[in-house]
């Protein structure tokens, strides 16, 4: 079950360095042929790119674990992305983020609570300056799905 008193949790900053060649490998493995990101000198992220993020996001920086979102009946339900003008290119230093913005509950079309966490990651330039936020919303089912006889 998960934890509301987790909303406001927030995870301690830490650096994302955006590299030519980790664009361009996100770029080819998500199928990407434009030469935006495969040819440029400074290339842009591709939108999903910050994605990434969760393997420099370690330790205290990942507040999630305070949701104590039962793993069995959890699924990933939304990833949301905003840039707050270009975004970010090769060779820019990110200060990133985290933390838990909401916990809520819907009912569930086939009977059920659903139980809705939210994780909002914020990404700064080296001046500050918010470029991108990333939305994460995982969602709890009330039940676990049913074993197979």
């Amino acid at each position: 079950m998960a934890n509301p008193n987790a909303v406001g949790t927030q995870g301690v900053p830490f650096r994302m360095d955006v590299e030519r060649g980790k664009i361009r490998e996100f770029a080819r493995a998500t199928g990407s042929t434009d030469p935006a990101y495969l040819d440029a000198e400074r290339p842009v992220v591709p939108p999903t790119f910050l994605t990434t993020t969760f393997f420099w996001q370690t330790g205290d920086a990942n507040p999630w674990s305070a949701v104590e979102l039962d793993q069995k009946r959890g699924l990933h339900a939304e990833q949301e992305y905003t840039f707050f003008g270009p975004p970010p290119s090769a060779g820019t230093r990110l200060t990133c983020q985290s933390h838990i913005s909401e916990i809520y509950t819907k009912q569930g079309r086939r009977g059920g609570e659903l139980t809705f966490a939210v994780m909002i990651t914020e990404f700064r330039d080296e001046t500050g300056r918010l470029v991108a936020q990333a939305k994460l919303t995982g969602v709890e089912t009330a039940r676990p799905p049913a074993e197979e006889s």
